[in-house]
Parts: C-alpha cells; sequence; structure tokens
C-alpha cells in the first residue's frame, strides 16, 4: 500500500511543479510599465502592460513604436509577441512590437531587447 501512495504523491508533485513553472514564466513581467523605446537614438516614451499573456501599449509619438493589443509568451529569457492590430502601410512596420525579443528583469523594471537593437527601458508601476 505504501509504494502506491508515494507513486501517487510523486505523480501529483510532477503535475503541479510542471504547472507553475508555465504559471511563473507568465508572471514574471506581468504589470504596467512606463519607459521609453529607443531606435538608433531616438526615443519615444511608452506605456506597456503585460497581463497573463496579453499586452496593451501606447507611444507618445504615435507609430514610434506603434504600439497596440496582443499577446505573448515566455520562455526562459525571451519573449514571442503576436500583435493583433491592423496597420496601415504609411510607416515602417518594422517598428511593430511583434516578433521575439529577448528580456531582463528586476524588482522595478523591465528591459526588452530586439536583434536589430532596438530596446524597451521600462520601470514597474
Amino acid at each position: 500500500m505504501k509504494p502506491k501512495i508515494l507513486i501517487l504523491i510523486g505523480i501529483l508533485f510532477l503535475t503541479f511543479a510542471c504547472s507553475s513553472d508555465d504559471e511563473k514564466s507568465q508572471t514574471v513581467i506581468n504589470g504596467d510599465y512606463i519607459g521609453v523605446f529607443e531606435r538608433n537614438g531616438n526615443i519615444s516614451e511608452v506605456e506597456l502592460s503585460f497581463n497573463n499573456g496579453t499586452y496593451t501599449g501606447n507611444s507618445k509619438i504615435e507609430k514610434f513604436p506603434a504600439l497596440c493589443t496582443g499577446n505573448y509568451s515566455i520562455s526562459s529569457n525571451s519573449i514571442q509577441i503576436q500583435n493583433d492590430c491592423h496597420w496601415t502601410a504609411d510607416f515602417d512596420w518594422t517598428l511593430i512590437l511583434k516578433d521575439e525579443w529577448s528580456f531582463e528583469t528586476d524588482e522595478n523594471g523591465l528591459i526588452l531587447t530586439k536583434a536589430n537593437g532596438d530596446k524597451y527601458i521600462l520601470t514597474k508601476q
């Protein structure tokens, strides 16, 4: 009887351990942030909010960067962002918040960096 109980406890432990890792990945960046977006020395003030796999954002300068709403997923120290908004063709679409970014967090901040050098430097509110 004891081995069956130990096996059951082990299975339950593994089940909860896996789900808590997934939840932890999403909650690492949950929150509201203000800060700046930087590209090639040009800077704009931004606001971003991340909440359990969805995001919203605004920029002080229209379409620099192009922020709206969408979804995200986290794997290790990278975040994959999917933009859910429709955009017109009158600006540089590489400014749309989407695709893969690396990220760093600390108690008060979040830094998102893209391979092309684009960067968000954000402070948690």
